[in-house]
């Protein structure tokens, strides 16, 4: 396992992250250990959870399982969905943070976060109310530092410039999505956290296991893409699946298996700090985790990569885009 840099915040993370969305959930408290234990056997440092985590008991869990390895490990948790049914318990405005990070340390038993995500973008809540919240947090120590998941290039850009004018606080860290179906973060988020300095920690980067290679086949009982109406509709698109039946014969060509190369493709790119990654068993985790042992070269990526289509250029001007390189 090898350890990165966030951005220019000094702190180094493990090359994989592991989410925990499955605990309390899809896993169990003790399948949840398992996993969690199997991730500090491989060299994780970095979790990240979410207070909408089974309704907090992610948190709950990762809490009591973190219990004397806290100082070794770099905690990450979201705040914005709806935690309650007062009117005010959701979002990004002050109050609403405020509140939620002191209920959020209280489940996982700890005294600060490492990385606070602002889930989505509130367009309610004007940005400078949301990083003036943030920089009262990071003054209480409460978190170390801000950063953002679901934001837009151009939101993160404006985000930045707030900071920079009011010496607040700055977003260190982004969580997009990214996989191989999924690659419009290539078009502006990924240079934007380049150019700025900014971690880039992608979500889902197997596509709610769509390129696992368990979809190429019969359709199967168990998975995101069966059970959730929300990972069917994101991932329903036709041409999706037919990447995902390429790519599945590229790995099965390759002699690797799927999971591996979608993880290692993933974090192949230069921008990327940590992907992602989370399981509902051990079984399922290993060649996820697989992917840090796994040398990717530009040659294999670009020949993966143009399994599916590139995304459009930020302009129309496409004569103009140049081949990028690591």
């Amino acid at each position: 396992m090898e350890y990165r840099t966030v951005g220019r915040t000094g702190v180094r993370v493990s090359e994989l992250c592991f989410g925990t969305m499955s605990f309390g959930a899809t896993a169990d408290e003790a399948e949840s250990g398992r996993l969690f234990r199997r991730c500090l056997d491989a060299g994780i440092n970095f979790f990240d959870t979410a207070d909408v985590y089974s309704q907090g008991r992610s948190e709950e869990i990762l809490g009591t399982l973190m219990e004397g390895t806290r100082d070794e490990l770099v905690i990450a948790s979201k705040v914005f969905g709806r935690t309650g049914e007062d009117v005010n318990a959701g979002g990004l405005s002050r109050r609403h943070i405020v509140r939620a990070v002191e209920k959020t340390l209280t489940r996982l038993g700890t005294d600060r976060l490492d990385f606070y995500f602002v889930h989505q973008y509130d367009r309610r809540t004007p940005v400078d109310e949301t990083l003036a919240a943030l920089d009262q947090l990071v003054r209480r120590g409460l978190i170390l530092y801000p950063a953002a998941s679901n934001w837009a290039a151009w939101q993160m850009a404006k985000a930045l410039g707030v900071s920079a004018a009011r010496d607040l606080a700055r977003f260190e860290l982004i969580q997009p999505m990214y996989n191989l179906v999924k690659r419009q973060a290539e078009v502006e988020i990924l240079p934007f956290a380049l150019s700025e300095q900014v971690g880039a920690a992608p979500y889902s980067p197997l596509g709610a296991g769509l390129l696992s290679g368990k979809y190429v086949a019969d359709k199967p009982e168990q998975g995101r893409l069966v059970e959730s109406d929300q990972y069917a509709v994101r991932y329903g698109e036709p041409s999706y699946h037919d990447t995902a039946a390429r790519f599945s014969d590229y790995a099965e060509a390759a002699g690797v298996n799927p999971v591996t190369l979608a993880v290692a493709w993933a974090g192949s790119h230069p921008a990327v700090t940590a992907p992602i990654i989370g399981a509902r068993n051990t079984e399922q985790l290993e060649p996820a985790l697989a992917a840090a042992e796994y040398d990717m070269t530009a040659e294999q990526r670009a020949e993966i990569s143009a399994l599916s289509p590139a995304p459009p250029p930020a302009h129309d001007r496409r004569e103009e885009v140049q081949p990028r390189s690591r």
